[in-house]
């Protein structure tokens, strides 16, 4: 059984607490009030925190901390040459959903390291113990390693596959481009940089999604082999997924 973690449960939590206070607020009013009117009032002052904690709850488990959709993630391997990769380099891996996502499509005996910076203020368990044990779950070993995807303590060269699953654009806007060129570093000669990325851009870029991932992936150093739009299945704009390969042309920065 994976766990994945609860995303943004701090935020969440609190709202649920502030919205049960306010109907607990109400609760009492409601009793000893003996006017109508004060029992319309402390209805319409609580409302709004009572919206929010509805709203708060019904995300808290969007996903659910053990499902996995994988869908996304078989749209990625399928571009990847993942059968004959030794080495796998997920950059973001978290609690390991991308992880066991890419499992099925990992060759035996290919070494797996997980960066992250492990925030368990986003999400809950998010731990290096966790991501190593969902991947034992899913049936490899996994290195976890924490760290920066703009500054991974990784050696140079030493990756023939690094995977960014839905991570680029939770990072600073101006890190976006350094943290490309690192993975452009540590990615081999020979190696495949696979990029799977919200529909989102920094504010104030008027170019779309794919246009502005595309532009910074070939800024960091890289030669785009293929684009492909992945369809949502809970609905909205579409996953994008990004191969690209080392520009030899363009040496390490």
């Amino acid at each position: 059984m994976y766990y994945f973690g609860l995303y943004h449960w701090r935020s969440r939590l609190r709202r649920l607490a502030a919205g049960g206070c306010a109907l607990l607020g109400v609760g009492a009013v409601w009793r000893r009030s003996p006017s109508r009117w004060g029992r319309v009032l402390a209805v319409a002052l609580a409302l709004p925190l009572l919206v929010r904690a509805g709203r708060a709850g019904a995300k808290l488990l969007r996903p659910p901390p053990w499902a996995l959709e994988r869908y996304k993630y078989d749209a990625l391997a399928e571009e990847l040459p993942l059968e004959g990769a030794n080495s796998l380099l997920d950059v973001g891996c978290g609690t390991g959903r991308s992880l066991v996502a890419l499992a099925p499509h990992l060759p035996k005996g290919c070494s797996v390291v997980g960066l992250d910076v492990f925030d368990d203020r986003v999400i809950l368990g998010n731990a290096p113990l966790l991501a190593r044990r969902n991947a034992r779950e899913a049936g490899f070993d996994v290195t976890p390693v924490r760290g920066d995807a703009a500054r991974p303590p990784v050696v140079g060269g030493s990756q023939d596959v690094v995977t960014a699953c839905r991570v680029l654009h939770d990072l600073p806007d101006d890190d976006h481009g350094r943290a490309l060129e690192e993975l452009r570093r540590v990615c081999a000669p020979e190696g495949v940089l696979g990029v799977l990325e919200l529909p989102i851009t920094p504010e104030g870029v008027e170019s779309d999604p794919e246009t502005y991932w595309r532009e910074r992936v070939a800024e960091a150093g890289f030669s785009i082999e293929r684009t492909k739009r992945v369809d949502r299945r809970r609905g909205g704009e579409p996953y994008l997924v990004i191969i690209a390969e080392p520009n030899p042309g363009q040496p390490d920065r």
